[in-house]
């Protein structure tokens, strides 16, 4: 049996430990939205988000709603899966004690879709670019200076804007707060050095965040000046560039 001045010291150390132990706990964040049929607007029921890392899921209510408690902090990435859907991916960065709002669009058009088998064919020549305004960014994606994605790997990523689909890029950093929303910034950059953003080969610092990420077939990302292209270069390359190809962009030129 402890003795009576022994015990205070006793109940004392054990409440720092269990203190402690709290404290241990791993930071975790929820993360909540509503899944939806991109072709209808409607909520998708039953669909199913799953953590890549640990494989646990959760699912949609009967309006799509879903929540999803005890998500590690920092960047996690989420499978969808849904019947009579494609299975889709995106990436989230998350703050702990974070409650952050993330919508998901599933595109039942797609389901089904399947390519017909063709004999091989041997192919001894470089492939034609079918866009050929995308010719200069798969020129400057083999020379590797930046970070690229094209229209396939943007909608891999599930991004539900141009700054979701970047956020994840090494060396660029989302931040919010400060009365300014949220936006996107270079590691390297010094403090309120926003990136310049390129779309179609126009400046457009303005509109650019701003676009539309159906429209966008194309990025690229330069983290620092010394990563910036020559076209690119001017007097804010210092704090990073994204460039931005659009379905919509400008004429090609005659020669």
């Amino acid at each position: 049996m402890l003795q009576p001045r022994i015990r205070p010291i006793f109940l004392a150390g054990l409440a720092s430990l269990l203190a402690a132990g709290a404290n241990a706990q791993p930071a975790t964040a929820t993360l909540t939205g509503r899944v939806t049929d991109r072709s209808t607007g409607r909520g998708v029921v039953g669909a199913r988000l799953v953590v890549q890392a640990d494989r646990r899921s959760v699912t949609t209510d009967s309006l799509g709603n879903y929540e999803f408690k005890g998500i590690p902090a920092g960047v996690s990435q989420l499978n969808v899966l849904a019947e009579r859907f494609p299975a889709l991916s995106f990436m989230v960065q998350l703050a702990p004690a974070e409650r952050f709002n993330r919508p998901v669009e599933l595109d039942s058009s797609a389901a089904g879709r399947s390519a017909q088998a063709l004999p091989a064919v041997g192919v001894s020549a470089a492939a034609p670019i079918a866009n050929y305004r995308l010719a200069a960014f798969e020129r400057r994606r083999i020379a590797g200076r930046g970070q690229y994605l094209n229209e396939e790997e943007i909608m891999k990523t599930g991004a539900f804007n141009v700054a979701d689909a970047v956020k994840g890029m090494r060396g660029v950093l989302y931040e919010c707060g400060g009365g300014s929303g949220c936006f996107v910034r270079m590691a390297r950059a010094p403090a309120r050095c926003l990136p310049e953003f390129i779309v179609d080969d126009q400046v457009q610092n303005e509109f650019g965040p701003a676009t539309p990420i159906r429209d966008v077939v194309a990025i690229e990302v330069y983290s620092g000046a010394t990563d910036v292209p020559a076209e690119y270069a001017g007097r804010n390359s210092g704090c990073g560039v994204i460039v931005l190809w659009t379905r919509s962009g400008p004429p090609r030129r005659k020669p």
